[in-house]
């Protein structure tokens, strides 16, 4: 038996994969200790100065804490909320982290607030944005999952937009408010995609500095927007552009004739709009290669437009060398798919990292008294694209990942891309040549950064082993400054790590 213990250690530690320590700088603060036990971190965002605001949720309550640019908590504050009034987005500016909510008093009746902390003043306020009025139960902001994409901030920083739904049983309809950035004034509204048939979900939102807004979504063909697919798989929907002014609604219809575009978002380089995304030659719950959009704001025009299969690296990492050639051949499509991150460095260079969510349901076996239905949550594998700046597919990797909580976050720092997330001890490498991300039942854990080159060469970076330190959450953290901070997992007692 110690014979076989033996060997099977060996086997593993052949398998282990060379891992190096991060070229980031690591540093943890001091631990400070809350007064009420705090669940998942809501908003997070640190300023130029390094000064950072985080929002909180308890039972009952929102915690708002500012802490200076060494950590210390400068300002703290706890404020009731209710069952009823639920975090909907935020937006981060001239140092102040704008938290927003919407209360439901009544079935019909909404008010979204706006929860503003203050860096500079040291201060919390809540004001009302607006006021309004919905049929039955009906949601004000159409997608939970992606309700930040209903709130938007132009680049000069003077204006913001917000996205709500307007639906009735015998109507659809969307309407766009733009606010001064600084007074929170109402500056216009609009209502657009008003149809008694087609329904419209949005996807992402934008504003210029003329105060334009730009709504990007799916226009549901007759369906009222209950099903993504028809029958046959293809698209029940046309991505559809909307251009939001004052006295002017403009649609472009975004298409890539044969192919279905599963999602988009905007993209900003060197000054010209891009819709970068993903796109399926068999269904829309599938993915075969990324697709690039240049936009002409004026005109409302496609200028340009590309779409590009998989590279093969994504396969490699994902399946294997073994099983790579014949995915890469038959350009196999992947599935379930959901942009997390747009990052552009330097040179123009865009990044879209996205990772695989779905959701099953096991069922549970309860000795003599039967059973109950278990939801699993499944965060799993990662896909990274680079575009070049005019919108070629340079590379694409993938992560091997297996996770049923978000785990990761993501950033670059000098043109590198970082993927920040906890692993087991060792990563090790299967004898396909993939190497998974995830923890045995017995295996202690370690927090990793995979950093990858320009040209999309990786290498597997240990932070830290987390046995006998604070176990840190990557997917509630910030970058900025240089500096990527997340917290610690504990409920009372906190610290945070600093990667720069």
């Amino acid at each position: 038996m110690k014979n076989l213990l033996l060997f099977c250690s060996l086997i593993v530690s052949a398998l282990s994969l060379a891992q190096s320590t991060t070229t980031l700088k690591v540093s943890e603060s001091e631990e400070y200790k809350d007064k009420k036990k705090s669940e998942d971190v809501i908003a997070i965002y640190t300023s130029d100065a390094s000064e950072t605001a985080i929002v909180r949720n308890s039972k009952k309550d929102f915690l708002f804490d500012m802490f200076d640019a060494k950590l210390n908590k400068t300002f703290s504050k706890v404020v009731e909320s209710s069952k009823k009034e639920t975090h909907v987005g935020d937006l981060f500016y001239d140092n102040q982290l704008k938290f927003f909510t919407v209360y439901a008093p009544k079935n019909d009746e909404r008010v979204v607030y706006c929860h503003t902390l203050d860096l500079s003043a040291k201060s919390h306020k809540k004001t009302v944005i607006f006021e309004t009025t919905v049929e039955k139960k009906q949601r004000l902001f159409g997608s939970r999952k992606n309700h930040n994409t209903s709130f938007a901030l132009s680049p000069n920083g003077n204006y913001f937009a917000i996205a709500t739904d307007n639906i009735t049983k015998n109507k659809n309809a969307y309407t766009i408010r733009v606010f001064d950035a600084k007074t929170e004034a109402l500056l216009y509204k609009t209502t657009y995609q008003e149809d008694e048939k087609r329904a419209f979900k949005h996807n992402d939102l934008y504003i210029d500095d003329s105060m334009n807004v730009f709504s990007l979504g799916k226009l549901y063909l007759n369906n009222h927007g209950k099903s993504n697919k028809k029958l046959n798989g293809d698209a029940a929907y046309e991505f559809v552009l909307n251009k939001v002014s004052k006295d002017k609604n403009t649609e472009l219809i975004i298409d890539l004739e044969d192919e279905h575009i599963q999602s988009l978002s905007f993209s900003k380089t060197n000054d010209v709009l891009h819709l970068r995304g993903f796109y399926s030659e068999l269904n829309v719950d599938r993915i075969k290669g990324g697709c690039d959009f240049v936009i002409n704001t004026n005109t409302m025009s496609v200028v340009t437009k590309k779409a590009q299969a998989l590279p093969k690296q994504v396969y490699s990492d994902l399946y294997g060398y073994r099983t790579a050639d014949r995915k890469n051949k038959k350009k196999k499509e992947l599935r379930n798919f959901d942009i997390d991150y747009v990052l552009t460095d330097d040179q123009g260079g865009t990044y879209l990292i996205a990772e695989e969510f779905y959701i099953t349901q096991n069922y549970v076996q309860n000795g003599t008294m039967g059973g109950y239905w278990q939801t699993v949550f499944h965060y799993d594998d990662i896909l990274i694209l680079k575009f070049s700046p005019n919108g070629d597919l340079e590379w694409g990797r993938s992560v091997f990942k297996r996770a049923n909580v978000p785990s990761y976050n993501a950033f670059l720092k000098n043109d590198q891309l970082h993927i920040i997330l906890n692993s087991g001890k060792n990563l090790t490498e299967k004898s396909d040549g993939r190497t998974k991300v995830s923890k045995g039942w017995f295996e202690s854990s370690s927090l990793y950064d995979f950093e990858y080159s320009v040209n999309g060469e990786v290498s597997y970076n240990k932070i830290q082993d987390n046995s006998g330190n604070e176990f840190y959450l990557p997917f509630y953290g910030t970058y900025n400054n240089d500096k990527f901070i997340m917290m610690s997992s504990g409920r009372r007692k906190k610290t945070f790590m600093i990667l720069e």
